[in-house]
């Protein structure tokens, strides 16, 4: 008999905690080298993980650092899949905009008047 801690997939567990969708894109993101265990870089999906371990991914435009708390049994809600990891990386400071500018960085239409007469007393001068 063996002491060795339960393990889970890691694909599988990156699923089970609503990190992707599918568990795919998870295998994908994995065999992709792009997940670190422990620092460690993982190119299997297979890899197996165990709660304590500390997971290092890319997610959107965002690399998120978690610690496993706990393996799943299922892939439940989100408030379950919350209990699953505690997230390790810092909170993301809010970027003050512009006072014209719109969420996404775009100008406003206000925005690009005032750039247009800007350009427009440019060549005059």
């Amino acid at each position: 008999m063996s002491d060795a801690a339960p393990r889970q997939r890691l694909d599988k567990w990156l699923w089970q905690a609503r990190f992707f969708k599918t568990r795919t894109l998870a295998a994908r993101v994995v065999t992709g080298g792009h997940v670190r265990v422990n620092s460690n870089k993982v190119g299997k999906a297979s890899h197996g993980v165990t709660v304590g371990d500390v997971l290092t991914f890319p997610q959107a435009r965002r690399v998120r650092v978690v610690r496993v708390t706990a393996l799943g049994e299922r892939r439940g809600p989100a408030s379950e899949a919350q209990g699953l990891y505690a997230d390790l990386a810092p909170e993301e400071e809010h970027v003050p905009q512009s006072p014209g500018m719109r969420e996404n960085g775009r100008p406003t239409k206000r925005d690009r008047r005032n750039l247009v007469s800007l350009r427009a007393s440019r060549l005059e001068d």
